[in-house]
């Protein structure tokens, strides 16, 4: 049984998506490349831990999450998103740091494909990944977000280029 919940919160709507108990989404805005079956009937409840650990977290009180997870994707994605949540909070890796991780430096651009598709973002800290000049780069929620959500957790980033 699949249901989602919207939670209001610093960065906008967020929609979250349980499948049988557990997380299988978290979309940021209106999410738009997930099918409405996807998304299931909308709840009011159910949803409360997941709420409370994304409440602590814009609070600056929780730096890692327990919910219990199920994001659905090919293994190669599932092992990037398990490496992700690797990344300790207030830290960034680039993509090929990543690949390295994962043992295979030329998958580089296979993992950040898999990252695009994060379908938990936050939980699965997909903002953490950044260019390998220390720049943000590509992030579904939009770059803006990327920011907020690596300021939150206090990450070193680097200056944003100027244009003029």
């Amino acid at each position: 049984m699949t249901s989602h919940f919207l939670l209001e919160s610093p960065i906008g709507t967020l929609t979250l998506v349980k499948t049988n108990g557990a997380l299988s989404g978290l979309y940021m805005g209106n999410p738009v490349n997930v099918r409405a079956e996807m998304l299931g009937a909308r709840a009011d409840s159910g949803f409360e831990d997941v709420v409370e650990q994304l409440q602590d977290y814009f609070a600056r009180k929780r730096t890692e999450f327990t919910v219990r997870i199920a994001p659905t994707g090919t293994a190669f994605q599932q092992r990037v998103w398990a490496k992700l949540r690797t990344i300790p909070y207030g830290e960034t890796r680039s993509y090929g740091q990543l690949a390295d991780a994962m043992g295979n430096r030329s998958a580089m651009r296979a993992v950040g494909a898999a990252n695009g598709r994060n379908p938990i973002s936050i939980i699965v800290p997909c903002h953490r990944v950044i260019g390998r000049d220390g720049t943000l780069v590509g992030y579904g929620g939009g770059l803006e977000r990327k920011r907020f959500l690596l300021e939150l957790e206090g990450a070193t980033l680097a200056p944003t280029p100027r244009l003029f």
